[in-house]
């Protein structure tokens, strides 16, 4: 396969990593400022908070997410469709992209739970999506350390293709017997990122997290992309191919200061979606 044109980000060595290893850190993609606008938006927003959805982790702990389909204008928004963050999906991917949803994570301290081991694309390939030509991008808005439940990958499992899932309480989680005998070949990392930091994953990077025992809240912002080749061939909770208009990377931190601009997205309401939509929304 030849390597498409390079990004403003991202390089040749990247591009090869993310397709040997299925995934790749981005140290700094985002600003201190843009950041601190981020998660201070994302704290005081109340219709984050009144449609984030619970589930149990099925050891006593809550995980909790806000889900929202359509970028919007605000600052979520400009995250979700910033130059620095689409240009390099399409530059691993090869191709245009849209948005195919973005979710915050909520992991607070002390109460927030674990995600079970999983593959995006074991939820996505129910609604429609034919090929796992799906792109993730995890931006940490906390610090993101073993203690507080950061995310964990086995490197170069997106190789192995789909993996059934199975429900289990109000989460779906690969099997188990494949993800341990994939943990004996494959390296366990555990991602340690910094507030600015991205991650970019494939979607069929096995990856889980544990429960946050700390003190400190580990909030991420997650954006997910679909081919656009790859367009569902049938309707679901989460949209088909929409273009998707890129902003300036500048914007996000003009939004970010604008006050009222800062919002701006609906929110998908997941808590009257039956359990099988919802076990579909994991980190």
């Amino acid at each position: 396969m030849s390597i498409p044109q390079n990004s403003q980000i991202l390089n040749s060595d990247h591009y090869s990593q993310y397709h040997q290893d299925g995934f790749i850190v981005v140290r700094q993609l985002f600003t201190t400022d843009e950041i601190h606008h981020l998660g201070e938006t994302a704290r005081h927003d109340q219709a984050m908070d009144l449609a984030s959805s619970t589930m149990d982790d099925g050891q006593g702990n809550e995980v909790r997410l806000a889900l929202w389909n359509h970028p919007g204008d605000g600052i979520y928004g400009m995250f979700a469709r910033c130059r620095r963050v689409v240009d390099s999906v399409e530059f691993l991917m090869g191709g245009e992209v849209y948005h195919y949803h973005s979710k915050m994570i909520l992991k607070d301290a002390k109460t927030g739970g674990a995600w079970a081991w999983h593959q995006d694309y074991g939820y996505w390939y129910q609604n429609g999506v034919l090929f796992p030509d799906l792109c993730s991008v995890m931006i940490a808005v906390d610090p993101a350390t073993r203690e507080n439940g950061c995310l964990q990958v086995l490197r170069g499992s997106h190789r192995m293709g789909r993996i059934n899932h199975i429900l289990s309480g109000d989460q779906a989680g690969a099997d188990i017997e494949r993800v341990q005998e994939a943990s004996k070949r494959l390296e366990h990392l555990y991602i340690d990122m910094a507030p600015g930091d991205a991650l970019f994953f494939h979607a069929n990077l096995l990856h889980c997290s544990d429960a946050n025992h700390s003190d400190q809240a580990r909030w991420a912002l997650i954006c997910c992309y679909n081919s656009a080749a790859n367009d569902p061939y049938k309707d679901s909770h989460h949209p088909r191919y929409t273009p998707l208009a890129k902003v300036e990377d500048e914007d996000v931190l003009r939004v970010g200061t604008s006050g009222a601009l800062r919002s701006r997205v609906e929110f998908a309401n997941l808590v009257t979606e039956d359990k099988s939509a919802r076990s579909l929304t994991q980190e």
